[in-house]
């Protein structure tokens, strides 16, 4: 390492290194070995090494930490009054620490009315700018909803000739219809009103009442509609500039719209009549004013009233009804549409067609909207689905109609709003043509144009000015990050990690905020090479707004421009925890070689090409994929190799894989599933091989907080066992179950084995405090004393996998299933170590790890990894691919989808999609081998993946 990399001396700091540096002195954070680090300010510092070095320990648990700690600190009482009690950083101290802002890979909510557009805030601008800019159009005749307001009325009377004699008139109320015409003027009279228009005469009331035939004032308000009865309100003068008497003519026209309910008439004598209505109504119907809060589907007022919302209700699956849509109506394509009773009401459609002009040996995914429409509405000719149900519905009575329906119900697109989530009414408002709710179902780039292009008149853009403004920013930021491709509509639940990073991400770009420490975790993931360099460049402004940005990260490309770097190593846990390299990224190279970071940059070290690929002439297809983006692909996935599909973020990975081939596997092995898959024409090939099918996600591992890799992998069994068989358990008469956590016996009574108790904050996040009973040990102090080579069970839990393989040498039993988690590269997770502590890619790999436990068996197994290199350095990976050849060496199938040129240039088999994200992909660009990928032109995986094959 060189003089300028090395570490500055930390004894007397100068106020100019305070300044210009977060200093920190001693951190002792899990693995963190009394560390001391200077951290440049407004800088981008990238913090980089092997999985479990200590990454996560100096900006999460130390950095971060301490922020918070620093926040906390400054709220009122009732929040300080725990503070003593909450764990600090385990660090002598910390200068210089800016404002923390953490931004985390986990996915942020589960919430079934959290979307990409409430997410970012940029649905909240819209609600805003459909209220205070939007046009209301009638469903009717499509012409604008428009009401007159005090100032058009006084205006159009203002435009009369100087000197002009105006009279007001209100039309007779039909408020209370039973009232008489007679009571109706008695009333008025009471009110002070005292002359009407009759008969196109000016009139006293008197004179009306005296003068008026009895059978026309002795009827009802609602059969005198058309009476020609008409109030005089006020009578003006027209004088331009005259200031009092333009207050008169408002304060009249408001009297005028309120005894009438919206209704005057404005007349100038010798001259016409023009009515004004301050009703907003128009073709018969009474529309609703906007409102933020009608565009709002978090609020009753604004929600659907059939879904309440969620945009999905219980009814008909069209899936489940229409199982392959490939087939035409003829061909049987209506699955409920079979047998002698049921397939009458098919007959009827094909007996009718011809009246209609229906083609039913047009395959049902090829019909138009309005042809699928027709055959679940019906019509005089023919029942349809629908009306199918609604029949069967009617007589629930019977069981086989109640089976019947079951059969084909799940969750489906609510048919009030159209999945729209919104009232019908908000429907109506209209900016450029298009009502909110198909704005939010535009890609991210196209609503960006469509923002960019829209056009107002003077007023509305002095209105929308602001709000367009920071709705364009925020759209600009989410292209800027790769996530052009997503709609607003979309759910938050259904994000990756890194979408919902590179989201929370572009919120905060948003709130422009400055002199922050920004940290980041890994904000690449599920980022395709292509877009690395513009996430940098949001990353780099982030910067130059004077923030500090600190940023985790394994991605060489975001490494290469960091402006600092700081590398934790050598190696994980125990063999970890040490600053191997800080300085700025130029002087990496002439790091120490126990740097693996260097030497993998460098050059000096790099994932081997393997030496063959895997030839197989069995394969699964997918025929004809047509789900989302994609447009009817043909995929081969080969059996017993290792196979990846890629391409840019939103090409269409995950839809063929994860939305069309997993549930299309299971329902075809009979296995039960509550994800229908999606649209295809044909699943064939060697499908009979294939005897399970897993899914290796990065959800956690388990739901309970006593939930640990050690008992995920199932050696947790065989350390109780050992620890029931000392000489001091057969004493006390100790059994296995005593030496667990979740069931009584001998865990602690107090935190029932969590070893933690929960405080509630209220208004804050809850406080996790260590038990005062067990001391955070876990076990009554009986089951403590029983040791196994001078450990208790506590300090076993609390060996890492490493060190635990060490210490039970001796145990095959237990080394056989620990074994796994450290060929995976997590020999540095400790056995107790909490399951909802673990990262999306830790959790991956404690699955991937619990299949290698297994014993070789004549079963097929097909695994998809999605992502399994979130969170991985490059030496890690070489350990995971070694561990993914393992499970084809063992006669299984592995399928990944993956971004990672180390992964991509290793498999035997590459599905590339794209070219592009969105609308742009979802086409099948290559599929072959590695080699002919990088040779594809049209290929941006290729591009990146012909430097790493050397071609």
């Amino acid at each position: 390492m060189s003089k300028k990399a090395t570490t500055p001396t930390l004894d007397k700091p100068s106020e100019q290194n305070l300044r210009a540096a977060i200093r920190i002195k001693g951190a002792r954070a899990n693995n963190l070995k009394n560390i001391s680090l200077d951290i440049p300010k407004d800088q981008l510092v990238v913090v980089t090494g092997v999985s479990g070095s200590g990454k996560s320990s100096i900006t999460m648990d130390t950095l971060f930490a301490e922020g918070q700690r620093r926040y906390v600190e400054s709220l009122s009482s009732y929040a300080r009054q725990f503070l003593m009690r909450m764990k600090k950083p385990d660090v002598d101290y910390i200068k210089g620490i800016c404002p923390a802002i953490a931004i985390e890979q986990k996915v942020s909510t589960s919430n079934a009315r959290s979307t990409v557009g409430t997410l970012t805030e940029v649905y909240d601008y819209l609600r805003i700018l459909y209220a205070r800019v939007g046009r209301t159009y009638s469903p009717v005749s499509g012409a604008e909803v428009r009401k007159h307001e005090v100032s058009d009325v006084v205006d159009y009377i203002h435009q009369l000739a100087e000197g002009a004699k105006v009279q007001l008139f209100i039309p007779l109320s039909d408020k209370y219809k039973d009232r008489t015409i007679r009571q109706e003027l008695e009333l008025l009279l009471q009110k002070g009103y005292t002359r009407v228009q009759y008969e196109g005469q000016l009139q006293y009331v008197e004179e009306v009442l005296s003068t008026a035939a009895p059978d026309l004032l002795d009827q009802s308000l609602e059969q005198a509609a058309g009476a020609g009865l008409r109030i005089l309100i006020d009578r003006f003068v027209v004088r331009q500039g005259d200031e009092e008497n333009a207050k008169r003519m408002a304060d009249s026209v408001q009297t005028a719209f309120y005894e009438a309910e919206g209704e005057c008439v404005v007349e100038e004598i010798g001259g016409e009549a023009k009515a004004f209505n301050n009703r907003f109504e128009l073709d018969g119907l009474v529309f609703l004013e906007p409102t933020p809060q009608l565009f709002n589907f978090n609020n009753p007022y604004g929600a659907c009233p059939t879904c309440e919302g969620f945009s999905k209700v219980m009814g008909i699956d069209e899936h489940k009804v229409i199982p392959d849509p490939g087939k035409s109506v003829y061909e049987g394509a209506v699955a409920c549409w079979k047998g002698d009773k049921y397939g009458q009401w098919l007959d009827r459609l094909l007996d009718n067609a011809h009246h209609f002009d229906f083609p039913v040996h047009t395959p049902y995914a090829e019909l138009t909207k309005a042809q699928k429409k027709l055959l679940w509405k019906g019509n005089a000719h023919f029942w349809g689905i629908n009306d199918f149900f609604s029949e069967l519905e009617e007589k629930m009575y019977k069981i086989q109609n109640r089976v019947m329906l079951a059969r084909y119900r799940g969750r489906t697109t609510c048919t009030s709003c159209d999945g729209g989530r919104l009232r019908q009414e908000a429907t109506y408002v209209k900016i450029g043509g298009h009502p909110i709710t198909d704005l939010v179902e535009l890609p991210v780039d196209e609503l960006l144009s469509f923002f960019q292009g829209l056009t107002l008149n003077a007023y509305d853009e002095k209105v929308a000015r602001r709000l367009l403004l920071e709705i364009n920013n925020r759209l600009q930021f989410m292209c800027d990050v790769g996530l052009n491709y997503l709609t607003l509509s979309r759910l938050s639940s259904t994000l990756s990690g890194g979408e919902t990073q590179r989201i929370n991400l572009t919120r905060t770009l948003g709130s422009n905020l400055t002199s922050s420490m920004y940290i980041l975790d890994e904000p690449s993931v599920g980022l395709h090479p292509k877009d690395t360099s513009r996430l940098v460049r949001v990353l780099k402004s982030l910067r130059d707004l004077g923030n500090t940005v600190i940023v985790v990260e394994h991605e060489e490309d975001v490494i290469r421009n960091a402006d600092y770097l700081v590398d934790i190593g050598p190696a994980a846990g125990i063999h970890g925890g040490e600053v191997v390299f800080a300085g700025p990224f130029t002087e990496v190279y002439e790091a120490k070689n126990q740097s693996l970071t260097a030497q993998y940059m460098s050059g000096r070290m790099a994932i081997p090409l393997p030496a063959a690929r895997r030839k197989t002439n069995s394969f699964i297809e997918v025929k004809g994929a047509r789900q989302h983006n994609l447009k009817k692909v043909d995929a081969k996935f080969p059996l017993h190799a290792l196979s990846v599909v890629t391409g840019v973020s939103g090409s269409g990975k995950t839809t063929l894989v994860k939305q069309i081939l997993y549930p299309a596997l299971l329902q075809h092995l009979g296995e039960s599933t509550t994800q229908s898959a999606g649209l295809f024409d044909e699943l064939s090939g060697s499908l009979k091989t294939v005897t399970q099918v897993e899914m290796v996600s990065q959800s956690p591992i388990g739901k309970s907080s006593r939930s640990n890799p050690v008992t995920y992998v199932k050696a947790y069994d065989a350390i109780r066992k050992l620890m029931s068989e000392q000489q001091l358990s057969k004493i006390h008469g100790f059994k296995p179950k005593h030496f667990s956590f979740n069931v009584d016996g001998g865990r602690c009574d107090t935190c029932k084995g969590e070893g933690e108790q929960v405080v509630e904050m209220q208004f804050l996040a809850d406080v996790r405090l260590e038990c005062e009973a067990c001391g955070g040990r876990r076990f009554k102090q009986e089951v403590l004393d029983v040791e196994y080579q001078g450990k208790n069970i506590h300090d076993i839990l609390e060996l890492s996998v490493d060190e635990a393989l060490d210490f039970f040498a001796a145990q095959k039993e237990v080394v056989s299933k620990l074994q796994p988690l450290s060929d995976v590269g997590l020999g540095y997770v400790h056995l107790g170590q909490s399951s909802s502590t673990l990262s999306g890619g830790e959790a991956q790999r404690v699955k991937l790890a619990s299949f290698l436990t297994r014993e070789r068996s004549n079963e097929h197994i097909l695994f998809i990894f999605d992502e399994p290199t979130t969170g991985l350095h490059f030496h890690d990976i070489r350990k995971l691919l070694d561990a993914m050849n393992a499970l084809v060496e063992n006669g299984h199938t592995v399928l990944v989808v993956e971004h990672n040129m180390e992964v991509i240039k290793c498999a035997d088999w590459v599905i590339d999609l794209g070219p592009g994200g969105g609308k742009a992909g979802g086409h099948l660009v290559f599929q072959g081998t590695p080699e002919g990928l990088a040779l594809e032109p049209s290929s941006y995986t290729g591009q990146f993946l012909k430097e790493k094959l050397t071609l």
